[in-house]
């Protein structure tokens, strides 16, 4: 989950943005929520002429897909605090960029925010969304995506076997990770209320997630890669446990799911 307003030295955002896998990782994502987040889009409308901020976009399916929407008359500006993944940008500007510190890019008001899996890892995130919700125009939509790892925690939801409980324990290890980098794990089921209280109207809300896939299995196999040491040096779990889980994964018996992804949408009122 490449996001934006995180450290991604190690002692920031648990999932470091540098490392090989993240590739992975991004496009796994992308196949698991693009088509839902795409949705959402055309809910609000989003069309010629517009102009959209896409925050801590990490790659560059969503902002290629407005850019693309919104036309030549229109504008998208992604940002993340490490671009490196959208060197490839085309038809938006790509900007390293943290949402929880600096203000808004230019480019703005806009009539489309969007942040997916972001604010849910930021320790600044009410300032972050007070800041997402002042850089809309009059009118304008904010949709948030944010996942809630306690409303579902389960990696294997049908824990039938030693290989489910196996991957089951090493998920609450990663949570446990998580929340000592000040994520919230209940974050996406307070979207729909955030919103109304930042003054948004027209809010509404869904969730979705995946029971198995094979974009879950890649997204899974990366992230243990990615904080595999982290897990061994908390204790959480031990190598031999971890190379355990990987090969159960390539055997291919496991339906890895998600937590859920809960989306949220709401419109500036009209001035």
């Amino acid at each position: 989950m490449a996001r934006d307003a995180h450290d991604t030295s190690g002692k920031g955002y648990l999932l470091d943005n540098r490392q090989a896998e993240a590739g992975l990782r991004f496009t796994a994502l992308s196949v698991l929520f693009d088509p839902s987040t795409f949705r959402h889009f055309e809910t609000v409308g989003v069309g010629e002429g517009w102009r959209c901020w896409e925050v801590g976009a990490g790659g560059t399916t969503v902002p290629a897909w407005l850019a693309e929407r919104v036309g030549p008359t229109g504008h998208v500006v992604a940002t993340d605090i490490d671009p490196s993944w959208m060197r490839k940008a085309a038809g938006f500007e790509a900007l390293r960029h943290d949402v929880a510190v600096e203000a808004p890019p230019a480019g703005g008001p806009f009539d489309l925010i969007h942040a997916r899996l972001v604010l849910v890892h930021v320790a600044e995130r009410d300032r972050a969304l007070r800041s997402m919700v002042e850089a809309l125009r009059p009118g304008g939509w904010l949709v948030l995506e944010d996942a809630d790892p306690a409303l579902q925690p389960l990696i294997c939801p049908d824990e039938y076997g030693p290989e489910q409980e196996l991957a089951n324990r090493l998920r609450r290890g990663f949570r446990e990770l998580l929340g000592q980098r000040g994520a919230d794990l209940a974050y996406g089921r307070k979207l729909p209320r955030l919103l109304r209280e930042a003054g948004l109207v027209d809010v509404e809300a869904d969730a979705y997630f995946p029971i198995t896939s094979p974009a879950c299995t890649v997204l899974e196999e990366a992230t243990v890669h990615q904080v595999r040491d982290q897990l061994v040096a908390a204790g959480l779990a031990t190598d031999e446990e971890i190379d355990r889980h990987l090969a159960n994964i390539a055997a291919g018996g496991l339906d890895l799911a998600t937590s859920p992804m809960i989306s949220a949408w709401g419109r500036c009122p009209e001035a």
